[in-house]
């Protein structure tokens, strides 16, 4: 035996044991991707090197042997400055996204790619599973969500962007009509916290905390919860049934719900503090914007959430026959539709841009204009004009588009002399919304007058008071922005309960670079559009519009999807490694040595682009099952895996055994009965403990249509078995 010492832990271990091993053996984790003891050591990677003292080199763990004596250091300064730079030639060599472009632009980094790849194969129940890990009110955000996710989506690269908030609404309605799936709660901690605000934001984190074990209260200032997705969305958008459904499931988690609680009211930040744990702040931006423009204290001047909140409350302001809306966002859609329902003969929508700039959804400023709205663009209010206290016209001020401003926009500027007069009954100022200062004196305020929070733990000048939504630093924004922060607040006030501190550090993930991608092969296919009322009818009511996706057209438009984000993120050992360190394989950016190109046959996919020539795969081809298949074709940069004169895999000695895809250590093999339902283990693809030589013993299976075709080794003990590949296959039928 040797006696040595690793990271200041006394081992001892058999003589011609690796330093691998030995650490491997007491716990001591060395990264490697190159290795593994089914095969022969090949040290490629260079990630598991280590400092031995008194050697002026680092030496590579999967082959240098333990002497006695030695002193080893795995993660000294040395050693991770050299595991940095082989992790960045590593990537800046990977051409593959982690995650897909559009989970990444969601705010709440909703697992979009997985659960349109569950719905297009009818897997309803799981798709709302992994929707409500992170919204908890999918349904209506299903409905009313902008969806940024659409806007990063490849496809519009092919055809047009997969409807994903459409079928978020789809899967989420299976479950409201069905058996509701309510997430288990975890023990209860004992821990008590206190939510200002039913909105989005609170009921999101109210719904997190619940589930994370904690008694959790919501206090609300208006008579339902549901905040601006009640009070601020019409219901031909969003039908508060759906919201009321939604809601009674987190009030099934034991969350109780306090209506009619104003805050500097009825409570104060500081009263509840002295009876909870902790206080979230979610109070919203219930005060409508000015537009500074004279004139705005005339009767029939109204502010766009006030009109929208007074209509849902059934006590509708006074429009008259003729109205304008100033604004282009999608507040501006709600009230100029609105205004054709309660019916106005004239609806005028103001904009100091062309259509081509509104902010709105395309499929809202087009309904619109359906129900009979008329658009004024390129045209800005300069005064509201009245007679006897109540506004009578509107004097527009002609534009012209000049340079694009900060956004990125053309800035709209005014052609001298050209004004334009309309006689109107009321003005609808849908321009934004902000903080009622008032409602939260005891906090400290930004200078634009939002609350004051912690970018990363939403904490605010009062300890153990954290404050998200519409109300905090940046002020208002989408739904799915405050559900976003709810999540990440939610872990944060968990952690502050326990003591603990939380990770801030963004962890690095692999991006596809947008301008060498090929979209050549993709065959183009029209976007499925549910049905909507039509458009003379909708105007005379308030139904909801949009009659949703039937079962066939949900699993059409779900097939879409690319599937861009890689299917091994979740078990990729190259990612692990990667975001253990803080790198930047930019600064070895060139030309890609290998092309973005797919090679399978019917049940493995080959995509060489990922591969980082670790040799596992074309190693245990040779050495374990005595095949070869595949080799190391070329030389230097220009070296690929393929197999023998680059033949398909299908016209090669390939058994299909699967070993080559266990062992890679990142998505450049996949198993296709893994890809068909896009999650890491199912029923096509699992885990089988059998008996091997007297042995418990682990083997991947992997099946087609009910039928084993395929079952190779899983763990140590499959690996190192004097078997033969039949009795393994025989073995995992």
């Amino acid at each position: 035996m040797l006696n040595l010492t690793i990271n200041g832990k006394a081992i001892q271990v058999e003589e011609g044991t690796t330093i691998l091993q030995a650490a491997r053996d007491n716990g001591i984790y060395i990264p490697t991707l190159c290795y593994d003891e089914a095969v022969k050591v090949y040290g490629a990677c260079g990630l598991c090197v280590v400092e031995a003292q008194g050697m002026p080199k680092l030496l590579r763990s999967c082959s240098a042997k333990c002497s006695e004596g030695m002193v080893i250091n795995t993660e000294s300064e040395r050693v991770v400055h050299s595991r940095k730079i082989a992790m960045e030639l590593l990537m800046s060599a990977h051409d593959g996204d982690c995650i897909a472009p559009c989970q990444l632009n969601c705010p709440a980094r909703t697992d979009c790619q997985g659960y349109v790849g569950l719905i297009a194969n009818g897997e309803y129940d799981s798709a709302i599973r992994l929707i409500k890990n992170k919204i908890s009110l999918p349904a209506s955000i299903g409905r009313v969500c902008p969806h940024p996710c659409e806007s990063a989506c490849r496809r519009k690269n092919v055809d047009e962007a997969i409807s994903i908030a459409q079928l978020k609404a789809f899967a989420a309605d299976v479950d409201l009509n069905g058996e509701k799936y309510i997430p288990e709660k975890s023990a209860p901690t004992g821990k008590r916290i206190a939510i200002i605000g039913g909105g989005p934001a609170g009921l999101t984190a109210a719904y997190k905390l619940a589930i994370m074990g904690h008694e959790v209260a919501i206090y609300d200032m208006m008579e339902k919860m549901g905040g601006m997705l009640r009070y601020g969305i019409p219901q031909y958008r969003l039908p508060k049934e759906i919201l009321d459904k939604e809601i009674s499931i987190i009030e099934g988690l034991g969350v109780k719900m306090n209506n009619g609680f104003k805050l500097g009211r009825e409570i104060t930040i500081d009263g509840l503090k002295s009876v909870y744990d902790a206080v979230i702040v979610a109070v919203g931006a219930w005060q409508s914007s000015s537009m500074r423009t004279p004139g705005e204290e005339l009767d029939g001047v109204y502010g766009g959430i006030d009109f929208l909140r007074s209509v849902i409350l059934g006590e509708p302001v006074e429009i008259g026959e003729s109205v304008a809306i100033c604004g282009g966002g999608n507040t501006a859609m709600d009230a100029c539709r609105t205004a054709v329902r309660l019916g106005a003969k004239n609806v005028y929508v103001v904009y100091r841009r062309t259509r081509n700039e509104m902010p709105a959804e395309k499929i809202e400023i087009d309904e619109a204009e359906e129900e009979g709205v008329q658009y004024k663009f390129l045209t800005n209010p300069i005064s509201f004009n009245g007679e006897n206290g109540k506004v009578k016209s509107i004097t527009l001020q002609v534009m012209e588009l000049g340079e694009p401003d900060e956004s990125g926009r053309r800035s709209p500027v005014p052609v001298e002399g050209k004004t334009e007069e309309i006689a109107i009954d009321s003005v609808i100022m849908a321009i934004g919304q902000k903080l009622v200062k008032e409602d939260v004196a005891e906090l400290e305020l930004t200078d634009r007058g939002n609350i004051k929070a912690d970018i990363d733990t939403f904490e605010t000048n009062i300890d153990g008071v954290f404050a998200i939504g519409d109300a905090t630093n940046r002020g208002a924004s989408i739904a799915i922005e405050a559900i976003g922060e709810a999540n990440r607040c939610s872990v944060a006030v968990d952690a502050y309960l326990k003591g603990e501190e939380i990770d801030t550090r963004v962890p690095y993930i692999s991006r596809r670079d947008e301008e060498i991608i090929d979209y050549s092969s993709k065959e183009k296919c029209e976007r499925k559009r549910p049905k909507v009322l039509d458009a003379e009818y909708r105007r005379n009511n308030f139904d909801e519009v949009c009659l949703g996706y039937t079962e066939e057209e949900a699993q059409a438009e779900a097939s879409r999807c690319l599937e861009c984000g890689c299917r091994e993120y979740f078990k990729c050992k190259l990612l692990n490694v990667a975001q253990r360190y803080d790198i930047n394989p930019a600064r070895f950016k060139g030309e890609m040595p290998q092309k973005y190109t797919a090679n399978s046959n019917e049940f493995i996919e080959r995509n060489s682009a990922k591969c980082i020539l670790c040799g596992l795969c074309v190693r245990s081809c040779k050495e374990v099952m005595n095949i070869s298949a595949i080799g190391l074709m070329g030389r230097g940069f220009k070296t690929e895996v393929a197999p023998a004169f680059n033949l398909p895999l299908d016209q090669t000695k390939c058994t299909n055994c699967g070993l080559c895809v266990q062992l890679c250590p990142t998505g450049a093999l996949t198993e296709k009965s893994a890809l068909k339902k896009q999650v890491p283990l199912n029923e096509d693809y699992s885990v089988k403990t059998v008996d091997i030589n007297g042995e418990s013993a682990q083997v991947l299976v992997g099946k087609y249509n009910g039928k084993t075709v395929s079952v190779s080794p899983f763990d140590d003990k499959a690996r190192k078995a004097d078997i033969s590949r039949e009795d393994l296959f025989e073995l995992g039928k």
